[in-house]
């Protein structure tokens, strides 16, 4: 046994020596990472350690901080109801516009795919504008109005459906709808112009040699040759699909109000903004982005997991 722990120890030392070598070697190009590695501790990694750090304690930002241990994580789990619905709302968002608008997403993507160049080109554009216009959906602040001159209201006078105007952004039981086809309208970002780019870059010869061995559908096709080459793109459009959806704020926000009624529309970052920069209490607030951190990371995890079995 002692001779497999020395054994273990020699190939750890070596293995240690090996890679400062190769580092001593590439010192220039850890140079050139430099400012971005600076950048990326200063701006990510810090920030991220003093939230956790702050998490632990009461601070309003005019007094220092006081250290309560785990009090703004009870708090927050066992007594705040406000959070539990955010919790709820949050995760209903995230379960029907994260996978749908992944899978709309790769859908549009792979369909423009087949298009001419110059109709692709026009297509994506369509598509990807919804993002990139910060304020769109203010648009269905106005389809969604709650009087008679609301589009949405409108219509459904005239076909005879309702009698009077319906409250869309108001009533606690149609806020939520609202909201998740606001979002799914907005979801084709970054994830799908990664997706556009991945089909692109596969290798037509893939495609003949697939035919030659076997593939005989489209389907086939998608499975075992434009995924497996799609792999980092697919991550990429995950990680940004959970992103989106576990850090929805802005549309709420803006069609619901703040706060909406009975807190229908409370997401997990609308909590958190109430806290930070409302209350000022960063503690329960730095408490708030850590849980909802580690949940994306234990998502992100799960994701990965999932697609390492794509296509084998």
């Amino acid at each position: 046994m002692s001779q497999f722990i020395s054994k273990y120890a020699a190939l750890k030392r070596r293995n240690a020596e090996i890679a400062w070598d190769k580092a001593k070697h590439m010192k220039v190009c850890y140079l050139f990472l430099l400012p971005y590695a600076i950048l990326f501790v200063a701006f990510y990694i810090l920030p991220m350690l003093t939230s956790i750090f702050y998490s632990f304690t009461y601070y309003n930002i005019l007094e220092p901080a006081k250290f309560i241990g785990v009090q703004n994580y009870v708090n927050l789990i066992l007594q705040d109801d406000v959070f539990l619905k955010a919790v709820t709302n949050t995760f209903v968002i995230a379960v029907i516009t994260g996978p749908l608008g992944y899978i709309l997403s790769f859908a549009f993507a792979w369909f423009i795919n087949e298009l001419p160049r110059w109709i692709r080109t026009a297509a994506v554009v369509v598509f990807y504008a919804p993002s990139i216009a910060g304020n769109a959906y203010y648009i269905f602040s106005i389809i969604f109005r709650g009087d008679a001159y609301g589009y949405m209201n409108s219509i459904l006078m005239n076909l005879g459906f309702i009698d009077q105007p319906i409250l869309w952004l108001l009533s606690p039981e149609y806020i939520m709808p609202v909201i998740i086809v606001v979002i799914l309208w907005m979801s084709m970002g970054s994830g799908f112009l990664a997706f556009v780019a991945g089909l692109q870059g596969v290798d037509r010869a893939q495609y003949e040699a697939g035919y030659v061995d076997g593939i005989r559908n489209r389907w086939q096709e998608l499975y075992y040759i434009t995924l497996p080459n799609m792999k980092p793109m697919l991550l990429f459009g995950a990680v940004m699909a959970i992103t989106q959806a576990f850090g929805v704020c802005d549309v709420p926000m803006a069609l619901a109000g703040y706060p909406s009624t009975d807190y229908a529309a409370r997401t997990v970052v609308t909590h958190l903004f109430d806290y930070g920069y409302t209350r000022f209490d960063m503690g329960y607030a730095s408490a708030i982005a850590t849980l909802l951190f580690l949940v994306m990371i234990f998502c992100n995890k799960a994701i990965q997991n999932a697609l390492r079995r794509v296509g084998t």
